[in-house]
């Protein structure tokens, strides 16, 4: 689909001062982004199908390291995995103002910083407080947690992935941030089942599927971390 295309200095202007820092980009990263960006978004496509040796050949790689180099742009948000043949990768690119490693200003108290300890942690409820329902928000990145989809601040919930009626905690390993939809959707299935049923409707690739399911596992063995504001920062106070 043909996108208006963005104007070329600002996209780099974006790339090199404001998404290369944010993301921590290293050479590899930038350049495989820099080519696949120009391929698509520059030629005002949104979505670009390449093979890895194409690729490798044209940012003057080794297979391995562009394949690398795809797989950590897309864990990082700037690539979005649509499908993976034998005919190569078809990749949703963003623009460098679409990705957003920190959430986006005025969501969450600015002093994101330090990680608390594992015990306290552990025992905190992340669905009371606003500003831990933020943190959850934060870590999943403008992005459902089961379907991938980017979304706007209204369009999130918070869901259970195990659901309440079966005994889920408010924990931050139950917790997830995902787009209304698929919260509706999942009601009290388990969250695999769901995630499969994504796959079923082709609302998932078979990679994101293994990757979501991956994330599942992650989550549940407390590898997912949300980061919270700073303890001497006052709770934001609520709205009547």
């Amino acid at each position: 689909m043909k996108n208006n295309k963005p104007r070329a200095e600002l996209v780099w202007k974006q790339l090199e001062d404001v998404l290369v820092p944010r993301l921590g980009l290293n050479l590899t990263e930038r350049a495989v982004y820099a080519h696949l960006l120009r391929h698509s978004r520059l030629e005002g496509k949104r979505q670009l199908r390449f093979s890895i040796p194409w690729l490798a050949r044209s940012v003057r790689l080794s297979d391995q390291p562009a394949r690398h180099a795809v797989r950590s742009l897309a864990a990082k948000g700037a690539l979005r995995l649509v499908d993976r043949t034998q005919a190569g990768h078809l990749v949703e690119v963003f623009l460098p103002e679409e990705i957003h490693a920190a959430p986006h200003k005025g969501l969450v108290p600015s002093c994101l910083a330090r990680r608390p300890g594992s015990g306290d942690l552990e025992e905190m409820d992340f669905l009371q407080v606003s500003s831990r329902r933020e943190a959850i928000h934060a870590r999943e990145r403008g992005l459902c947690f089961y379907c991938l989809r980017r979304f706007v601040a209204r369009g999130r919930v918070l869901d259970h992935v195990v659901p309440h009626v079966r005994g889920g905690s408010n924990s931050y390993r139950n917790l997830v941030s995902c787009c209304v939809e698929c919260n509706s959707q999942k009601g009290e299935s388990a969250a695999e089942d769901f995630l499969r049923s994504l796959y079923r409707l082709r609302r998932l690739t078979s990679a994101e599927l293994e990757g979501r399911l991956r994330a599942l596992g992650a989550l549940a063995a407390g590898e997912l971390r949300p980061l919270l504001a700073c303890p001497a920062c006052p709770e934001p106070r609520r709205e009547p």
